[in-house]
């Protein structure tokens, strides 16, 4: 087993070569960018086989080892999955590099022109649980602005996180660009999460992206700036004057879709003047897709037996299954008090034909993402046109929501004079 020694030495060595390679990106043009993402694309298709057979490994171990079905299906990858990986590395490529933007520009009465300008961060640490996709959306959108990254992915996909930096790694050399743009930890020993921590002299910006005891170890032990992807404790409110057939769809899609994502729906109040006919129509339905309802009393009473009576923690728990709390409530301002309370400020939505309703939610919620009549599982950076994300930011600086290009970028002002001095 390696030593805590070790184990420093080696994550010493990433940082050190990751250095080296940012400062190689940030001199990259666009062109060259674009060129090593397509390469990147190709390489993930060329080498899948060998990636569905390293993710086959992952899957055997994670079913030995008794992880959920939801837990599972984040894990999984097909044919399918690896095209669209494919396909979003290729968006990535299609979009505007943002760096070298001018973001604004002015001159002072003394004749100084000063340009704030979007520029790289430099290397980015992104720390991650189960789904292997990340390796690749983190990997090219880093490799899009001129980042350099250092991921570390979970214990449970690392075969498969491994072929993947692997092909994205020979995709970036055959383009000319370092390798090293793509490091991977290799290694399981939860220490390597905190020796990234301390790296500080490497690292610019660490992201978490996990459950709630993976994000406390990186706050507790970074030296360097944290953006958190906290929980996705995602509500939707039914109004009184919702369509309740919309309703029906809007939140069997955002609960039953894919329930094991962070921007799947957790919580829905249902105003009490619609519940008996909302749970009549959207309740069966959810019922017969298999979802444990854990309702107040009010539903309860309503659905006689089938659903299971909650508990004040339900209203606060991202379940990542087929479960789902509901809750009566008798205003808007009473939806909006509960969401502000028990959310976690991800993703939430209000389902309505009452515009004045719908755009005090939309003024009064302080999430990263506020919806009106649609599902929360639009939270992705594919879905708003971002080719893919590195994670749902849930804090409020210097990124919030989906991160993609633009918040993997900082600025810097430059300034052109011609001989200004200060009297």
């Amino acid at each position: 087993m390696e030593t805590m020694t070790d184990l420093a030495v080696q994550m010493q060595e990433l940082g050190r070569r990751a250095r080296a390679a940012a400062r190689v990106l940030a001199r990259a043009t666009a062109a060259q960018k674009n060129a090593a993402l397509e390469a990147m694309a190709e390489e993930i298709v060329r080498s899948g086989t060998a990636i569905l057979a390293a993710n086959a490994e992952d899957l055997a171990r994670g079913e030995a080892s008794g992880l959920n079905g939801a837990m599972l299906d984040r894990l999984r990858l097909n044919p399918q999955r690896l095209e669209a990986m494919a396909g979003g590395v290729r968006e990535v490529a299609a979009l505007p590099d943002p760096v070298g933007e001018k973001i604004r520009e002015w001159t002072r009465p003394n004749g100084l022109r000063i340009s704030k300008v979007r520029v790289p961060i430099g290397v980015v640490g992104i720390i991650y649980e189960s789904r292997p996709n990340v390796t690749c959306d983190a990997a090219v959108l880093c490799t899009k602005t001129g980042n350099a990254t250092i991921l570390r992915g979970g214990s449970e996909s690392i075969r498969s996180n491994v072929a993947i930096a692997e092909a994205l790694g020979r995709g970036a050399a055959r383009a000319g660009l370092p390798a090293d743009s793509v490091l991977l930890v290799g290694t399981t020993d939860r220490e390597a999460v905190r020796e990234l921590c301390r790296m500080d002299r490497y690292v610019d910006v660490i992201v978490p992206r996990g459950g709630k005891g993976l994000i406390e170890t990186v706050v507790t032990h970074a030296r360097m700036p944290v953006i958190k992807h906290y929980d996705g404790i995602c509500a939707l409110y039914v109004d009184a004057a919702a369509d309740l057939g919309m309703a029906e769809r809007i939140v069997v899609n955002a609960k039953c879709q894919r329930p094991g994502v962070c921007n799947a729906v957790e919580t829905v109040l249902v105003h009490r003047a619609v519940l008996p006919e909302f749970l009549a129509g959207a309740g069966e339905a959810l019922l017969a897709r298999g979802v444990e309802i854990r309702g107040d009393e009010e539903v309860c009473q309503i659905l006689r037996g089938r659903a299971t009576p909650a508990v004040p923690e339900d209203y606060r728990t991202e379940f990542l299954d087929l479960k789902l709390a509901v809750k009566a409530v008798g205003s808007l301002e009473e939806a909006i008090a509960h969401i502000e309370e028990h959310g976690s400020h991800h993703s939430d939505g209000i389902i309505t034909r009452d515009s004045g309703a719908a755009e005090e939610f939309l003024r009064e919620v302080d999430s990263a993402t506020v919806y009106w009549n649609a599902s929360t599982r639009f939270t992705d950076g594919g879905e708003f046109g971002f080719g893919a994300e590195i994670g749902i930011s849930t804090d409020k600086l210097h990124a919030r929501g989906p991160m993609a290009l633009e918040e993997l970028t900082t600025y810097k002002y430059q300034l052109r004079g011609d001989g200004q001095v200060r009297g």
